[in-house]
């Protein structure tokens, strides 16, 4: 098996670093085969914005969040070595304002700027009119992926198919939606000041009175290794014993 080139982003990184060289892997900072990130989600989204299109393998910071028997570093690394790494294609979406885009793995997101005013603004779904005059922080189209990260805050749900339209703290009561995923979303802004985010990028445009935003797929995609390492339940329990089912904790 041909060996990859490898680089890695994140923190901590001499943790990993050894390893990985111990293990055989060479180090090439241009065009590398593999990004291997060591953080959390956001190192991994960090990554995927630096180097589109490279595959990437996140790796948890063990300093931070403690990793089960099964997924120490060693481990996790003899899984790459071998070939074994489960992957996964993650969908991408983007906010379309103008000519100017923005994209995200989790979430495209309109927030009003100041925390003091809230937005106004309209929703069209595929172009038919969903709800007008909506008052509120924001609203925000979010991947599968991203349904148990902020969606999930606003909305107390996650969902496994389509995307998710989240409206966030609404004056009035207007449903959440998970939508097909070829769906088309528009917003409006008729009161703003806003600013359009993605994921955890520092990037971010403001908007105005009278703004259009569209969101939608986009054809481009994420390949990750060992997503479900990453996201593995046991080392979840690990690092919060309280989210373990109530008559598994019943029982210490």
């Amino acid at each position: 098996m041909k060996k990859l080139k490898i680089w890695t982003e994140g923190r901590y990184l001499d943790d990993i670093d050894s390893l990985l060289k111990k293990a055989g892997f060479t180090f090439c900072a241009k065009n590398p085969d593999l990004i291997i990130t060591h953080g959390g989600d956001g190192a991994m989204l960090g990554a995927e914005r630096k180097y589109p299109g490279i595959s990437k393998f996140p790796m948890r910071d063990s300093r931070t969040a403690a990793l089960c028997p099964l997924h120490s570093y060693e481990k996790q690394i003899a899984m790459l070595n071998s070939g074994l790494l489960e992957k996964s294609e993650l969908i991408k979406i983007a906010g379309f304002y103008g000519k100017k885009s923005i994209v995200g793995i989790n979430d495209v997101f309109i927030h009003n700027r100041e925390h003091v005013s809230a937005l106004r603004y309209n929703v069209w779904i595929d172009g038919e009119l969903y709800a007008d005059d909506i008052v509120g922080d924001g609203v925000g189209v979010s991947t599968v992926h991203g349904s148990t990260a902020y969606y999930r805050s606003i909305t107390h749900s996650v969902f496994r198919v389509g995307i998710g339209l989240a409206f966030s703290n609404s004056t009035e009561l207007t449903n959440h939606l998970v939508l097909p995923e070829d769906s088309e979303v528009k917003i409006q802004i008729t009161r703003g000041p806003a600013v359009l985010v993605a994921d955890n990028s520092p990037e971010y445009f403001e908007l105005g009175e009278k703004d259009e935003i569209t969101v939608r797929k986009i054809n481009k995609k994420a390949e990750i290794l060992g997503l479900d390492i990453f996201m593995c339940p046991a080392c979840r329990i690990l690092r919060h014993p309280k989210s373990r089912p109530f008559y598994i904790r019943a029982k210490k």
